[in-house]
């Protein structure tokens, strides 16, 4: 039978002090709460069960660790005459800061790709990364299902399954499902096998960007409609053969041009606008687009997106934006407009 070693810190084994001093570090100490050694030695007897411990073994164990390149305040210099110790120690580089563990447990609390169980576990994983102090201020965190979370549970299955796939440039098979008038998922009967390529979110939804082999351009599925997903043996088609994905892939490019994840050609369009949409058109388009001509508060820009996708979008930010380029799109808006006018006059 395998010996297991996880807890031997219970029974007052010393050769793991300086992990266990630590993690008491981690767990306690921050810029404004230090921790003497005498504090030290009563946190491995509560937390670790670790009876005989002095204040010189604590000292060396946490020189130990500014040894081994722990910033540690209170280790004392070699040079110095005092010791700093004597106002405690406490760990001054964390693996994440408090602002930046919150801003990830937010990623994941309005995300609505993963579901409300998914998202409290991860949220607690990174709780874990913050001391007791940080824990208080983000006590009060919690999924809320009111975000209109993703009803499927295997989620995090299928990214794991597809990062694999990417990694080893293989092909996926999967399952996708929709939303009937129950409110529940419904597989649609069909499989899929596809080329992956790239994992993106875009609009608070992860979307897996590839290609299916009968076609010669890019498609985009939800990760979250995905089930049964499945790596194949059989090696992706390379991306320089997909339509839109030659060369490398240019992400941030590519993201600004398919603004709702649609699939289709990429046109040059232009657009009257005034100033007062600059915050929208940089949040949707990026620093991309060009500004052609200033009027006042006018604006006239151009700017490269999927031709589908820009339709919705003017239609979205209609009383804001007109669309004088390509005369196509501006014909499909303007037919739309009188039908929709049709319906509330």
């Amino acid at each position: 039978m395998a010996k297991l070693y996880g807890n031997e810190h219970g029974t007052g084994n010393k050769k793991c002090l300086n992990i266990l001093i630590l993690e008491i570090l981690k767990r306690y100490s921050d810029e404004e709460h230090h921790l003497t050694q005498q504090e030290i030695m009563r946190k491995l007897k509560s937390d670790y069960g670790i009876e005989k411990t002095d204040r010189r073994t604590v000292r060396a164990n946490v020189e130990s660790l500014a040894t081994l390149g722990y910033e540690i305040y209170g280790v004392r210099d070699d040079d110095e005459e005092d010791d700093n110790d004597r106002d405690g120690y406490y760990l001054i580089e964390r693996d994440f800061e408090d602002a930046e563990l919150r801003l990830l447990i937010d990623s994941v609390l309005f995300s609505k790709t993963v579901s409300e169980g998914a998202a409290k576990r991860l949220i607690d994983k990174l709780r874990g990364f913050g001391n007791i102090y940080f824990d208080t201020k983000v006590s009060h965190v919690k999924p809320t299902p009111v975000l209109h979370r993703t009803d499927n549970k295997v989620v995090l299955v299928n990214v794991s399954e597809i990062n694999e796939a990417m990694d080893q440039k293989k092909k996926i098979r999967f399952r996708y499902n929709k939303y009937g008038i129950d409110f529940k998922m419904h597989d649609q009967g069909k499989e899929y096998i596809m080329n992956p390529y790239q994992m993106v979110a875009s609009n608070g939804h992860y979307y897996l960007l590839g290609n299916i082999d009968k076609y010669d351009d890019v498609t985009y599925y939800r990760i979250d409609k995905m089930s049964q997903v499945e790596i194949m043996e059989e090696k992706i088609k390379p991306q320089k053969d997909v339509k839109g994905l030659e060369g490398h892939l240019n992400l941030p490019k590519h993201m600004a041009e398919h603004i709702y994840m649609l699939v289709g050609d990429t046109v040059r369009a232009t657009l009257k606008t005034d100033i007062a949409m600059m915050d929208t058109l940089v949040d949707w388009f990026g620093k991309d687009f060009r500004i052609v001509e200033t009027n006042g508060d006018e604006l006239t820009i151009s700017v490269n997106s999927n031709e589908r996708a820009l339709f919705y979008w003017a239609l979205q930010y209609g009383p804001y934006v007109e669309v004088t380029a390509p005369e196509s799109l501006r014909n499909d808006l303007s037919k739309t407009i009188k039908e929709m006018s049709k319906k509330y006059n």
